[in-house]
């Protein structure tokens, strides 16, 4: 069986290992087709894990990426490649797009939001609403918030929808 053959039929939860790392490799095609275009460096990486693939573009000394780094840009980014991906495997793609550590350093923007939030609930707040952010940042949030024994909740549509955090 040939990796799209086994492409057709994947589905979200079933993607295997090589088919992330298919996945990575075609991302990474298309991340070093766009820094040239662009005239930056940066090494890529890249990983499978948690059933998704993984992709982080390292800046070098003169990489230039920093407007790439950008959470608007680093999401615009990652929704290209995954369409790059999905052009040439026919499958839906989970790609997690990376940029400078901008991610990383999200994640601890988020972490400190959720703390944030548990000290106005431990104030007396009934609850307390986060900004609206992507699914992926959602998902942070109630990782985060479980972990410090509280409810979290998304709500709203589109653009605006965001999370509110309450008592357990």
């Amino acid at each position: 069986m040939t990796t799209s053959e086994a492409n057709e039929g994947t589905t979200e939860a079933s993607a295997t290992v090589s088919e992330l790392e298919r996945e990575g490799d075609i991302a990474a095609d298309f991340i070093e087709e766009l820094l040239d275009i662009c005239d930056l460096d940066g090494d890529l990486d890249i990983d499978a894990r948690n059933g998704r693939a993984y992709v982080s573009v390292v800046a070098t000394e003169a990489g230039g990426l920093e407007r790439l780094s950008r959470p608007d840009a680093v999401a615009a980014l990652q929704e290209l490649t995954r369409l790059a991906v999905q052009n040439k495997t026919g499958a839906y793609s989970r790609l997690i797009m990376d940029v400078g550590g901008s991610r990383e350093a999200r994640e601890t923007e988020l972490e400190r939001l959720v703390a944030t939030a548990a000290e106005r609930i431990d104030e007396g707040a009934a609850s307390a609403a986060l900004p609206p952010m992507s699914s992926y940042e959602r998902k942070l949030v109630h990782d985060f918030s479980a972990a410090r024994g509280l409810v979290s909740s998304s709500r709203g549509e589109g653009r605006d929808r965001h999370t509110v955090i309450t008592r357990a």
